[in-house]
């Protein structure tokens, strides 16, 4: 059966969906923006701060979910410009290192919601 997953530790949902869904020893993350839970401001400080913030949300999400970043089978991210690629990756590799790092797919999009530069969901098994 489908759980919805909820947590006060990462922004709202700011359509009709949910932060995430846990289904059969699974949790399904939706695309997490760099916006802080607080304020439901963007992180200051370019891609960098945005792609730390977009990891601390997905990593509340997961966690509420009963999973954690070290349980990420597989991630997308979509950046705003593919030219922020290798300053994003090297956020991405802070948090999944390089050693067990989830399969991931990494695209350009014309536009995120809300003009983010990043946004990154994920799929992960429960511990």
């Amino acid at each position: 059966m489908k759980e919805i997953i909820a947590t006060a530790k990462a922004p709202e949902a700011i359509g009709p969906y949910s932060q995430g869904t846990g289904f059969n020893g699974l949790v399904y993350t939706s695309g997490q923006l760099p916006l802080d839970p607080q304020t439901m401001q963007f992180a200051e400080g370019g891609i960098e701060a945005q792609a730390r913030q977009s990891l601390e949300n997905l990593k509340a999400v997961l966690e509420a979910g009963g999973a954690g970043i070290d349980t990420v089978i597989k991630t997308t991210c979509f950046l705003a410009d593919m030219e922020h690629f290798a300053a994003f990756n090297e956020i991405y590799t802070s948090v999944f290192g390089t050693e067990n790092a989830p399969a991931r797919s990494c695209v350009e999009v014309s536009r995120l919601p809300k003009d983010a530069l990043v946004e990154i969901e994920a799929v992960a098994y429960r511990k």
